[in-house]
């Protein structure tokens, strides 16, 4: 097989099918080439996004998407204590996560992308150092731009000699289905933090309109599915909500906490989502920010097709306007993810503790942004009750940190 085109786009994933899209709407032909033989085929995340993230996109979704409207979030501390900020109206949303994938390849599709599945590109082309397309197995596809969408493997990353993911950073997730939880107000997710059950992130509960949910877990170390098992059968709080419950549909998948790769471009390349790490640290959610840095990189590569050149030079507009964007929140997201990494569970019940007395969650239901958080954070400072929470929260995670010294 040989082909050229104007992009090639490496995952058919959201991202991917977002910088296709994008590109393909400003006259760019357009292929992309996806590993697996299906479109959202394995499912890779949770599906939790914001509303006012897919405001920004200019996405509006069908309703056999959507499978459920949250309001807030209820925190639990290691010893069971309870934090909840709640709105009045709908802040995410719960998405069918395959069937968001097989929409916006639709989209894209429908304005000229052709999609090359059960490909898996095992290398870049290079002419004089530049990219020039991908190879897999037999066949070849060439092109002047290609967009790496490919996720966390980071192989067409080396290739191009970028840097990759900080793999210290990265934490094993594990998601599971289940046919029914009790005790739940089926419009809040449900957030479990402690060492004990997830080292280095937490777990979750996320329901579904049908009484269904969504559970899971992250850790840095240790075996993600003996976590998920320890989890529901032990943990005070949430082994009871799922009692008797039948769980199915286990999908794996590593989420990039490191911050974004240092370099997100090269000659004929640019780097997307969660290959280029554009990951909250906080929450492990991907999908927001690496959409609308998939469509910055769709713009650019079209704009570099219709000026010719394909320099890194000229790509590097790429990372600047995406840096513009989010760079700030992500950076303030990575501090905080050090911070809460060292943090006993004993200081976090105790944190728990004091936001709940301090109505820390009227701050938050004003001050909140549940994707651009480093604006939030400047936000809440200004709030008389923050700075007992802050000062305690930095304190305990110096102090733990002494501890493991």
């Amino acid at each position: 097989m040989s082909r050229k085109a104007d992009l090639i786009v490496v995952g058919g994933g959201p991202c991917g099918s977002f910088s296709a899209l994008t590109a393909a709407r400003l006259g760019a032909e357009v292929l992309v080439c996806e590993e697996h033989r299906e479109i959202g085929v394995p499912e890779h995340c949770a599906g939790h996004v914001s509303v006012s993230g897919l405001k920004r996109l200019g996405l509006s979704l069908p309703r056999e998407i959507i499978e459920n409207e949250i309001r807030g979030a209820v925190f639990y501390s290691p010893n069971g204590r309870e934090f909840a900020v709640k709105r009045g109206s709908p802040v995410t949303y719960v998405l069918h996560r395959k069937l968001l994938d097989k929409y916006l390849a639709g989209l894209a599709e429908k304005v000229g992308v052709e999609y090359v599945l059960g490909k898996r590109v095992t290398s870049l082309l290079l002419e004089s150092g530049c990219v020039r397309g991908v190879s897999f197995g037999r066949g070849k596809l060439t092109s002047n731009v290609v967009i790496d969408a490919e996720g966390c493997s980071s192989v067409l990353l080396k290739r191009a000699g970028l840097q990759t993911l900080e793999r210290r950073m990265v934490v094993n997730a594990i998601q599971a289905e289940v046919d029914r939880v009790s005790d739940i107000d089926t419009a809040m997710v449900e957030v479990y933090v402690g060492q004990r059950y997830a080292p280095g992130f937490f777990a979750w509960l996320i329901p579904k309109r049908d009484g269904s949910a969504k559970v899971g877990l992250a850790v840095k170390r240790g075996n993600p599915s003996e976590y998920l098992r320890r989890f529901v059968q032990a943990h005070p709080t949430a082994s009871r909500k799922l009692r008797g419950c039948k769980i199915s549909r286990f999908s794996l998948h590593p989420i990039p906490l490191g911050g974004p790769i240092p370099k997100t471009y090269s000659d004929g390349l640019l780097v997307v989502g969660d290959a280029a790490s554009q990951v909250k640290p906080t929450t492990g959610g991907g999908l927001i920010f690496g959409l609308l840095c998939s469509k910055l990189a769709g713009e650019v590569a079209y704009e570099a097709a219709k000026n010719n050149d394909f320099s890194a030079n000229f790509l590097s507009r790429y990372q600047s306007r995406w840096r513009k964007l989010i760079g700030f929140d992500l950076k303030a997201m990575r501090r905080i993810r050090r911070m809460l990494n060292r943090i006993s569970d004993h200081d976090m019940d105790r944190i728990i503790d004091l936001c709940s007395k301090l109505n820390v969650d009227e701050v938050l239901e004003r001050a909140g942004d549940v994707d651009f958080e480093g604006g939030s954070l400047i936000r809440m400072i200004l709030h008389p009750a923050m700075p007992f929470v802050g000062f305690f929260f930095i304190i305990s995670a110096l102090t733990s940190l002494r501890r493991r010294e």
